[in-house]
């Protein structure tokens, strides 16, 4: 097969409607944008305006709140920790780091930490060392006979924006 011959699809490309070619076509004069007002114009986008009815934007309710401490970490599982121990990619002997979970492929980045869930169960005797680890996977790694070491960063209070709602949906 060469580039010259490559065509697409039967029936997946038509040509566009070209508006403003007669009465013969089916869109000439007012080329299906209908005789006056805002909308006829060029360059009008009516972007959430319903007629003046209450936009759906408006009239839904709006409730909760953003957390500006909030951490933004990536999570890794017990189970995937001890598969990448077994693959080799992991070394159980010297301290597990967040650097050390990316380069495993454990995790494909840190953002601003790595929390440790207690999903599986653990073999080999882990020294973790990460930003955060839930109550159960740390129990696990402890019944092991591993250690958890964690990281405290200063968190700083960062204003997430909420993205502006044009009414379109």
């Amino acid at each position: 097969m060469k580039l010259n011959e490559l065509k697409p699809q039967e029936g997946s490309v038509k040509n566009r409607m070209r508006v403003g070619r007669g009465p013969g076509s089916g869109k000439g004069k007012t080329c299906g944008s209908g005789v006056k007002g805002q909308k006829s114009r060029t360059g009008v986008a009516i972007g959430g305006f319903e007629g003046g009815q209450m936009p759906l934007y408006r009239r839904l309710p709006k409730y909760g709140f953003t957390n500006i401490f909030r951490k933004d970490l990536a999570a890794a599982s017990l189970e995937q920790i001890q598969a990448a121990v077994n693959a080799g990619k992991l070394d159980a002997k010297k301290t597990i780091t967040e650097d050390a979970l990316v380069a495993a492929g454990v995790v494909r980045r840190k953002l601003e930490g790595v929390r440790v869930i207690g999903n599986g169960e653990v073999t080999s005797k882990l020294d973790l060392n990460v930003t955060g680890i839930s109550a159960g996977a740390k129990a696990i790694v402890e019944k092991a006979g591993g250690k958890v070491a964690l990281i405290v960063r200063e968190v700083k209070p960062v204003v997430r924006k909420k993205p502006k709602s044009n009414g379109q949906m």
